[in-house]
């Protein structure tokens, strides 16, 4: 089986062994499957991204979409890739069987979707916008929009969008200024202009369904005046059949360093005075709807950046076994043959780090996933709650760290091929370009860290955070009946306890005014306490690796697993003996409150 997309069996050791998928089927819900439908989904899953997506990930590098009479051209491998995707049933994965769904969790689905993200992440940001788009106007929308909308986009024949960002706001949308003005038959006459639309524009689909962030004549200023609008490239009869072109217009593409094969598109919106738009749910609520497409598109970015670092891991680990080079420093002997580089030390601590970084990240980005199922699974209201308490504290660190860390593990990919690593004859180059634009897309990493102190950590009195803190010290609990891990546990247990001290320094800041001091080094907070989640992930999958370990030495277990379960113990060890202590640098900059860089002023630069 190919190991270029991502380890069949670190997939089977998160889903069965550390996240227990199977235990999903023992919810009403998920009843009908069971680990055999599981493996099935995932195998049809690998099949079409290696045949179909991962072949022209290159091309669509090479030759990124062009803006032809008013309409974006994509190379022709896309819409096949695209529409056996969607014929797979992968774009209605988690919806009911009734509604021509496959209803698998969506842990189970996150892991088929890791699969094209790895083979093709430009061709798979198509029906994962629309993904997003379509939940938004399930869980928002009229039942006359579900209708006319929503069940065309279920059916695959329209896709969507998200258009946010203006020229002059960029991510501050409060600054934002598309205005919607009603009209006569209760529709709204939609006029501004959107950039970095991805998606905006191509032919994959009969019609794009734009989801619209507009102000209404009488919206208040800021956030709070901001509503949400459907506004399709072709109006929509009331039989179903698609109607004119609307007044929305490709103003052109933007051409970036990676993911190319995704429209990144400037739109017009009313030009002619004419652009038809249906406001979603209530006036002045917009954001707050978006935030659900918002959070589950942060959640994909991560998990897209997890998966971009997972496959620059795995060229590179090939790359290094099959790359001989040099010799030892102990061979003296200028005659004797080379050996693999992979037999450097250097080396060995570069793939360990990027295994480190993707691995943990990967295992996070499931968690978050199987995390989501408990939110709309679990059997009572406050259990669902709770759940849902976590995923939101969690969210910022899913989205960004990944999107920082496994973008350093594609850096190391790079050097391990080291001249040919830049050149583009090999794919490690390309999975760094797109990588690059994860720390950007959806939030940048000092957003998403404004939003982890400034609003996540403290919110319902700290009851997420006091959630994970109780998780992570019983992990460290568990840990404790295995000797081997006493190493791994404490740096871990070092670092919770002065993060605690320090988080709760730092609110108290908040609480009192001092809010530009507070969350002036908050870059630095998301960053510690990105590696305290990620220690503890890793520490979850030693304690499986180690019992693991003890059903092959009882003969219960399958003894080829062994490398497999050792390589898990020394990443983990890795990261929790030489990442996690490394911390206390940036925890000690934030005790002291240091301003040099809130301190430093324009004139100075």
């Amino acid at each position: 089986m190919s190991e270029t997309l991502l380890s069949a069996r670190n997939l089977a050791f998160e889903l069965y062994e550390v996240l227990d998928a199977c235990a999903l089927t023992q919810r009403p819900r998920f009843a009908e499957h069971s680990r055999e439908t599981f493996d099935a989904a995932i195998g049809t899953a690998r099949s079409i991204a290696e045949n179909l997506f991962a072949p022209h990930n290159r091309k669509g590098d090479e030759h990124e979409p062009q803006y032809v009479d008013g309409a974006a051209v994509l190379i022709p491998e896309v819409k096949p890739a695209v529409d056996a995707f969607l014929q797979a049933g992968f774009l209605n994965a988690t919806r009911e069987f009734e509604a021509g769904g496959m209803q698998l969790p969506n842990l189970l689905s996150q892991a088929c979707f890791a699969h094209f993200q790895s083979a093709n992440a430009a061709t798979t940001s198509y029906p994962f916008l629309t993904m997003g788009a379509a939940n938004l106007i399930e869980s928002f929308g009229s039942d006359e929009q579900k209708a006319r909308f929503l069940q065309p986009m279920i059916d695959g024949r329209f896709f969507g969008t998200m258009a946010l960002t203006e020229p002059h706001a960029g991510s501050s949308l409060s600054d934002l200024r598309t205005k919607a003005e009603p009209a006569s038959d209760g529709s709204y006459r939609i006029k501004g202009n959107k950039i970095f639309i991805s998606g905006g524009d191509h032919p994959l689909s009969e019609n794009i369904v734009h989801m619209v962030l507009a102000r209404l004549p009488d919206a208040p200023p800021g956030v709070k005046g901001i509503s949400l609008f459907i506004v399709p490239k072709f109006l929509v009869k009331d039989d179903g059949s698609l109607g004119p072109r609307n007044d929305v217009i490709l103003a052109g593409l933007f051409h970036k360093m990676g993911w190319r094969g995704t429209t990144s598109t400037a739109l017009n919106f009313g030009d002619k005075g004419e652009c038809v738009g249906y406001l979603v749910g209530k006036p002045h609520a917009g954001l707050s709807y978006m935030f659900q497409m918002m959070n589950e598109a942060r959640i994909g970015v991560g998990m897209g950046a997890v998966m971009l670092g997972y496959a620059g891991y795995l060229y590179s680990l090939d790359y290094a076994r099959q790359r001989p080079q040099g010799r030892l420093p102990d061979g003296k002997d200028a005659t004797s043959p080379q050996v693999a580089i992979i037999e450097h030390a250097d080396v060995r601590r570069m793939l360990l780090t990027q295994k480190a970084y993707v691995e943990g990240a990967f295992d996070l980005g499931l968690y978050a996933a199987r995390l989501f199922d408990d939110t709309q699974t679990l059997d009572t209201e406050d259990e669902r709650k709770t759940a849902l308490e976590l995923l939101d504290l969690l969210t910022p660190i899913v989205k960004s760290w990944p999107s920082e860390f496994c973008l350093k593990a594609n850096e190391l990919a790079i050097q391990i091929l080291g001249g040919h690593g830049y050149t583009r004859e090999y794919p490690v180059e390309q999975y760094y370009r797109d990588n690059r634009l994860n720390p950007i897309h959806e939030g940048t990493h000092g957003i998403q860290s404004l939003d982890l102190l400034g609003r996540k950590v403290a919110m319902n009195n700290g009851a997420a955070l006091k959630q994970l803190v109780k998780l992570i010290q019983g992990c460290c609990q568990r840990a404790g009946q295995f000797d081997s891990l006493t190493t791994l546990r404490q740096p871990l247990e070092q670092l919770l306890a002065r993060l605690s001290v320090v988080t709760l320094a730092l609110l108290g800041d908040l609480l009192s005014g001092k809010v530009n001091q507070g969350l002036a080094n908050s870059a630095l907070y998301l960053k510690v306490f990105g590696h305290m989640v990620i220690g503890w992930r890793w520490l979850e999958q030693a304690i499986r690796a180690e019992a693991g370990l003890a059903l092959i030495s009882n003969g219960q277990g399958n003894p080829a697993d062994v490398a497999f379960y050792q390589g898990k113990l020394q990443a983990a060890r890795y990261f929790l003996t030489w990442e996690v202590p490394s911390c206390h640098h940036e925890l000690a900059i934030l005790e002291a409150r240091d301003d040099t860089c809130l301190g430093m002023q324009d004139a100075w630069f």
